[in-house]
């Protein structure tokens, strides 16, 4: 395989799909197979079928954003979009084409949660065939791996990675080209490249998203880091619970080595890249990294005390990169337009957009991209279309169990890594959950240290002992039995888990807690026993 073939499968896929005088997509990512699209497109493909052979094309394709509206159908060139589409639907649909699209239907694709989205990492989602690679290389796909096997050192690779200002988006922000490099400049002749697919958090399906809509994006991605950073192997980790996910990546595999865009000698040069699934078992805990390579190793899925740093010791004692799926998704169009572009995206030292999955009490449910420093308040009454039912805002939490509760009077600050920070929370991998007025403060904390306590591994004391306690006083809490005196436990309990547990899964674990304390403390003062004689 050399460029010119390249662009040769790009040219021949572009061809086939313009014969067809209309393109009808659906979507089939698992937000809308669970609601019958296997079904919708089925009956697509059935009624267009006596209209010609070029007369429209039915395909499957990815993401489309607005999940919680599912079935979703869009028509190209007509730019129409369909929602909540029913097999009964496709007669109308394909009877349409054009024509006047079905009205009953139609979702306006003008509305602020289409048009102030910003994708990059979504960029093909919804467009393109995620099982078809032509159609991935069809939209650019593998030309950025190219640049850099053909024209790039692997030095100047990083450079652009570390130029762009892109951060990890598994959650601690880690700037992505640094971990690079020190993987680059660790000295040895077997290095792994590993991708973090085990998204565990409670209301987070953004990393499902690119593996079930983009999985080739995920591996071009993968195959910069391992040119830059001198890696051979590469490993994909997912949660077993992603079968869709599993299956594509596992596809895509397959289809790039028989392409020979993974495997040895790719185009033509010197360079050799193998990757592999691994399934996870659904430990929560293994989304931290040391424990994820126990789990690839074949161990129980344990955090190690660091340093040393996977990148100087990980898998089997070899220097390894990890990065969680919308981090590597970013790495071809970096490659592609250069560091310079992506920088000039976001604010201050969070460049670029993040993708977060809205749910809870929000009236658009689904995955979004928009550009980092946007404000809550754009994303939740904006994009996401406000609270059902006029209720009023209460909080929203961001970064799954390992963020905080922020409310209305924060509404108005900027998504970024320090802000939230600042806010208690964290940006974490992108689960952003609405609470309206109804929802308990104190039984959300208690929620999330119940997810906590359920999942910790068991190594350390603090997080073994000091969740499971705290979920305890949390309980006495919700039941109006707390006094003064477990409010002070509480918040003692918070600091210790915090600052002496072994892995990010215990150090965070009390985030929900301190910020419902910080920003709703007379919701547990309310709960408490006034009486004196309860505190002896």
């Amino acid at each position: 395989m050399d460029m010119d073939e390249l662009e040769n499968i790009a040219a021949h896929e572009q061809a086939r799909e313009a014969q067809y005088a209309h393109r009808v997509r659906v979507c089939v990512a698992t937000g809308c197979l669970s609601v019958g699209a296997e079904a919708v497109q089925e009956a697509l493909e059935h009624h267009a079928t006596p209209k010609g052979k070029h007369h429209c094309l039915v395909m499957g394709v990815g993401c489309m954003g607005l999940c919680g509206n599912g079935p979703l159908v869009s028509v190209d060139p007509a730019g129409v979009m369909y929602e909540k589409v029913t097999p009964d639907d496709a007669p109308d649909i394909i009877d349409s084409l054009g024509a006047k699209p079905v009205a009953r239907l139609q979702c306006d694709t003008n509305a602020p949660f289409f048009t102030r989205q910003v994708k990059i990492v979504n960029e093909n989602s919804g467009i393109i065939d995620p099982e078809h690679i032509e159609s991935y290389i069809a939209h650019g796909g593998y030309s950025a791996l190219v640049k850099a096997l053909t024209e790039m050192p692997p030095h100047d690779v990083i450079t652009q990675v570390m130029d762009s200002g892109l951060r990890g988006r598994g959650g601690a922000g880690y700037p992505t080209g640094l971990k690079w490099s020190t993987v680059a400049k660790t000295p040895n002749t077997i290095k792994y490249v590993v991708c973090n697919g085990d998204e565990g958090d409670p209301g987070a399906f953004m990393d499902r998203n690119v593996m079930e809509s983009d999985p080739h994006r995920v591996l071009e991605g993968m195959a910069i880091a391992a040119y830059a950073v001198g890696a051979s192997y590469g490993y994909v980790y997912v949660r077993a619970e992603y079968p869709l996910a599993v299956a594509r990546i596992n596809k895509a595999i397959r289809q790039a080595e028989k392409m020979g865009l993974l495997g040895n000698n790719i185009f033509g040069t010197s360079f050799n890249f193998n990757v592999e699934v691994r399934l996870g078992a659904g430990a929560f805990v293994c989304g931290e990294e040391t424990a994820l390579m126990a789990s690839i190793e074949g161990k129980r899925g344990t955090p190690r005390p660091r340093p040393p740093y996977p990148a100087e010791s990980g898998l089997w004692g070899y220097p390894t990169l990890i990065n969680n799926v919308e981090t590597f998704a970013n790495i071809p169009p970096i490659i592609r337009n250069g560091a310079t572009w992506f920088a000039s995206i976001g604010v201050g030292r969070s460049k670029g957009t993040k993708v977060f999955a809205l749910s809870g009490k929000i009236n658009n449910i689904g995955l979004i991209e928009v550009p980092m420093g946007i404000s809550l308040r754009d994303i939740i009454y904006d994009i996401g279309g406000g609270i059902p039912d006029g209720r009023a805002f209460k909080a929203v939490q961001t970064g799954g169990p390992s963020g905080g509760c922020i409310p209305a009077e924060h509404l108005d600050v900027p998504v970024d890594y320090e802000s939230l920070k600042a806010l208690s929370s964290v940006m974490g991998s992108g689960g952003m959950i609405v609470m309206d007025d109804t929802s308990s403060m104190v039984d959300v904390a208690r929620f999330f240290m119940e997810f906590c306590m359920s999942e910790s591994c068991g190594k350390c004391i603090p997080c073994r002992v000091g969740t499971v306690q705290m979920y305890h006083l949390l309980s006495k809490f919700s039941n109006h039995q707390a006094t003064q005196r477990d409010l002070d436990t509480l918040e003692r309990l918070c600091d210790m888990v915090k600052y002496t547990s072994l892995c990010g899964l215990g150090q965070s674990a009390p985030n929900a807690v301190v910020s419902t304390l910080r920003f709703f403390r007379e919701e547990y003062q309310e709960r408490m026993i006034e009486s004196e004689v309860a505190h002896g």
